[in-house]
């Protein structure tokens, strides 16, 4: 063989490599998040949907035809501490994204690792609207936010007549507080709020809170709260045991099988939620790729925002062309439209907060009912507050 023959072959197996390289190329995606603990149940079926997306994604050679996902995932334990730990361990290998857990007050404590080591991060499922405003840029929510769930809650209350409402929140976490969004909406469109009551997480015994409320004169037209497991199931049950039928109107927190599973006390519960499979609908589409791929169904949200969550990432990525931290949280930050599942999902001026389309479901012989299916008025929806 010529000595330009091989000097051909050379060069052709060389640009092979490098081709083959670039396509191979990883993009690490940490996920500080719950594999244990109470936060378990909502971290951890994101992180079902997210691979799924992100096997398909793969599957198509990877992010632009560059980039493959790779996910490194730590468990937090449901541990403030211990999600500290963790996220500093994944900074400090050097993952190009963190996927942070979905407790605000716990991606708050990390916010200053995250900053420090410039890694553009999404909490899996928080709504928090403050949740951004210490990532000074580099921290983004993914859920419907509080005070837009809350504004979509208090027009429909307001709609169906209401104007007299009641209030149930606990201070432990900034998601349960989102109660008090729905209060400056009410009361802008025209409703009351006649009472407040004040519960702890994990609290079994709600009948204090019970009693208060039925001794009100008038009675309230609703009671508002975004309290999820076990402490939803704890009200509803002695709230309904007392012979109350207050309509009730919850957070996202409860859209999970439990709520469809405690009988005639949640029905025509309504609760404010990220999505719903409409027949015929991207969002049902993947429900049945999700049932072939874990042979099993989707049963909570959780599993469709992961899912979406993937698919920002990747389009972030796409935009930026590359895979440097401060490029691709600028990408983010500017995205106008992601087609998700769930919905139309940008983060262009939002301040890291995503725009993204707020359901409504209806709680219905077991069943979740569609209600409704909005993005809120702008000119309603409260600022964040701590």
């Amino acid at each position: 063989m010529s000595l330009s023959k091989l000097i051909r072959i050379s060069a052709i197996c060389t640009a092979s490599l490098l081709a083959t390289s670039a396509v191979a190329e990883d993009f690490t995606i940490g996920a500080a998040v719950a594999k244990t603990g109470w936060l378990a149940p909502y971290d951890t079926p994101v992180l079902d949907g997210f691979s799924l997306a992100m096997k398909e994604i793969n599957a198509k050679g990877g992010i632009a035809g560059k980039y493959k996902m790779k996910l490194t995932v730590r468990d937090n334990r449901s541990d403030n501490a211990q999600n500290s730990i963790i996220t500093q361990e994944l900074a400090d290998e050097g993952v190009n994204f963190l996927i942070v857990t979905c407790d605000s007050s716990m991606v708050h404590a990390t916010a200053a690792i995250i900053v420090e080591a410039k890694i553009p991060s999404i909490s899996s499922c928080s709504s928090s609207p403050t949740l951004p405003l210490t990532g000074k840029g580099y921290i983004f929510a993914n859920a419907p936010a509080d005070n837009m769930q809350a504004t979509v809650q208090a027009t429909y209350a307001f709609e169906q007549g209401y104007r007299n409402a009641y209030l149930l929140v606990s201070p432990d976490i900034e998601y349960t507080m989102m109660p008090n969004y729905f209060a400056t909406v009410f009361k802008k469109l025209g409703g009351s709020i006649i009472g407040t009551g004040n519960y702890a997480l994990n609290q079994p015994d709600f009948a204090a809170e019970v009693s208060k409320i039925n001794a009100l004169s008038p009675q309230p037209d609703v009671i508002v709260t975004a309290a999820f497991e076990p402490d939803f199931p704890a009200f509803i049950r002695q709230f309904r045991a007392s012979g109350s039928k207050v309509p009730v109107v919850a957070g996202d927190g409860i859209d999970s099988p439990t709520t469809f599973g405690l009988g005639d006390i949640t029905e025509g519960v309504v609760f404010t939620t990220a999505g719903f499979p409409e027949p015929g609908s991207t969002h049902a589409a993947f429900m049945e790729r999700f049932q072939a791929h874990y042979g099993r169904p989707s049963e909570t949200i959780m599993d469709a925002l992961g899912y979406d969550l993937a698919k920002v990432i990747a389009t972030a990525i796409e935009t930026a062309g590359t895979t440097d931290s401060v490029a691709v949280r600028d990408a983010l930050s500017n995205l106008a439209t992601v087609h998700g599942i769930t919905g139309d999902i940008t983060f262009r001026g939002t301040n890291g907060t995503p725009t993204r389309p707020v359901v409504m479901i209806r709680v219905t012989k077991g069943k979740a009912e569609f209600v409704s299916r909005s993005i809120p008025d702008a000119a309603l929806v409260p600022a964040p507050k701590f």
